[in-house]
């Protein structure tokens, strides 16, 4: 069902393009909040490109909510106070005390945030310069719309097998799961990055809160419940680099499924007590315990071996070669991740010709004081097409979910 409304949604993209488009003038002040904890080789690269936004400079506030504890804390601070110079509105937060982890920082920045609009952008991404102008006409368009989240694209994919089989599932996620869903009316959530939030539906969800290892989720069912709608946007995408080393991966996503456990426990029964149509309660149920998958999977490698034994000596039907039919249900998981492959690949090369085709305009379109940050944009847009390679870190993430 995701992959049908995924395909008959992707044939509105081109439209909702054309329609999203509002005078300069009538842009809200949007703050950008860029949670950090010692990102030493990626920090500088994030407030560039953060920096480099097309939009209005009075209608821009960036927090950075910086609760490093290393060298890379005065790094930021020389890159704020750069920016600072150049008249970008742009401060460096460190908290009195580190409690709640991404979630604690995120609202923290919210109680001084003066947007009515909030992007959020983990320290890996490099959120192209258009971002906001793509973003922000959907709140304008419907004041029900609480979320917008992006697609994330990923500048390492090629670095290793290991980087190439993260981009195939995670294109998997946006655009089959994401999208379907949110053609089809049922819940999404917020990734935690690479999205705007409208402030007074993360106020009226209770704000940010630390109890969980996954607050996107945990925010993201809670607005929801109150009726906040949540916009899924295929074609606005935010580049991020993907964890390059096992132990890196294998740290993400322990917390990402232990995180869904954690939120389905506390919002499960909400969901099933709301007066949502059945079909919303049992997909958003299926959305929320889908970490259980890898319990059923356990249990039937335990009992296939007793199994096996039961057919050969006391079986003489061959349950088994009737039982085949079964693998065809994987002709539909191949072709979902086909789709989804076949869109990253027409996604990249329409980001590749749109900055490739605007480089020469971006002295004109980004005012903010010279060629050093002309000379960094182009660098980046060279990365992302695959013309050149992106350095690696093999980094531990410490957020509690990033």
């Amino acid at each position: 069902m995701c992959i049908r409304d995924s395909i008959k949604f992707k044939r509105t993209l081109q439209k909702e393009d054309a329609k999203f488009e509002i005078p300069e003038e009538e842009y809200p002040l949007v703050t950008v909040q860029l949670p950090v904890y010692n990102e030493l080789y990626v920090v500088e690269r994030l407030i560039d490109a953060i920096a480099a936004f097309d939009y209005p400079k009075n209608k821009l506030e960036i927090q950075l909510l910086d609760d490093s504890t290393d060298e890379s804390f005065e790094i930021a601070l020389r890159k704020v106070e750069y920016y600072q110079n150049l008249g970008i509105d742009i401060v460096q937060i460190k908290r009195p005390e580190r409690k709640g982890f991404k979630a604690g920082a995120l609202e923290y920045g919210l109680k001084i945030a003066k947007g009515e609009y909030i992007a959020i952008f983990d320290a890996d991404f490099t959120p192209y310069p258009d971002f906001l102008k793509k973003t922000i006409p959907y709140f304008l368009e419907d004041n029900k719309i609480g979320v917008v989240q992006a697609k994330w694209e990923h500048l390492n994919k090629d670095y290793s097998i290991l980087t190439k089989m993260q981009a195939f599932a995670l294109d998997m996620h946006f655009t089959i799961e994401q999208q379907g869903r949110n053609a089809a009316g049922y819940f999404i959530n917020f990734n935690g990055t690479a999205g705007v939030w409208r402030k007074q539906c993360i106020e009226d969800a209770g704000g940010w809160k630390a109890d969980t290892l996954t607050e996107d989720l945990d925010l993201s069912y809670r607005a929801q419940l109150k009726g906040w709608k949540f916009k899924y946007v295929e074609n606005v995408t935010a580049p991020a680099e993907l964890p390059t080393d096992m132990n890196a991966l294998k740290s993400q996503q322990f917390r990402w499924n232990k995180g869904g456990a954690e939120t389905a426990k506390k919002i499960g029964r909400s969901v099933m007590n709301s007066e949502l149509p059945l079909r919303i309660k049992l997909h958003a149920i299926a959305h929320l315990f889908n970490t259980t998958n890898y319990i059923f999977i356990l249990i039937t490698a335990i009992l296939s071996v007793p199994l096996l034994f039961i057919k050969n000596h006391y079986i003489d039907f061959n349950y088994f070669k009737y039982a085949s039919i079964f693998l065809l249900g994987s002709l539909a998981i191949a072709y979902a991740y086909y789709i989804s492959t076949m869109q990253r690949e027409k996604t990249v090369r329409k980001t590749c010709l749109l900055y490739t085709s605007d480089a020469a305009d971006e002295r004109s379109s980004v005012d903010l004081g010279g060629r050093r940050i002309i000379k960094k944009k182009r660098a980046l847009t060279i990365s992302r097409c695959g013309v050149a390679s992106t350095k690696q870190h093999n980094r531990n993430k410490i957020y509690a979910n990033d």
